[in-house]
């Protein structure tokens, strides 16, 4: 596959992954998301995806999105990936409900509509 085609597919997970993000806090708010440990696990494992596809863009697809927070999503995954023990959920709280929605709208032109992609994989 090449890689502008791996970078497609990459796009669209991470669209994926923040579009459930929006539907799982929607409607929720910051003391019940502090309460609900399966909301808690699912926001984290679409950040983890969400990082984990951001990792694999290509360094010239990132280049040309620089609005992207491309570190800090990579970052973030680690974080919850590695140092699990250190997740602050008032933070990852912000992430989902101020962070992911400007990410949509910044990922929503880069990636088709009409389905997901081949696999990247």
């Amino acid at each position: 596959m090449r890689r502008e085609e791996r970078d497609a597919a990459y796009l669209w997970d991470m669209l994926d992954a923040a579009r459930a993000v929006e539907g799982f806090v929607a409607g929720v708010g910051a003391e019940e998301y502090g309460k609900n440990r399966q909301l808690q696990y699912a926001v984290e494992r679409a950040l983890e995806i969400i990082g984990e596809a951001a990792r694999r863009v290509s360094e010239a697809c990132r280049a040309t999105q620089p609005a992207i927070p491309w570190v800090q999503m990579i970052g973030q995954r680690n974080v919850l990936a590695h140092e699990y023990g250190e997740i602050r959920h008032e933070r990852i709280w912000l992430v989902a409900t101020r962070r992911i929605p400007e990410l949509i709208r910044l990922l929503e032109p880069l990636v088709p509509d009409e389905g997901r992609p081949p696999s990247a994989e």
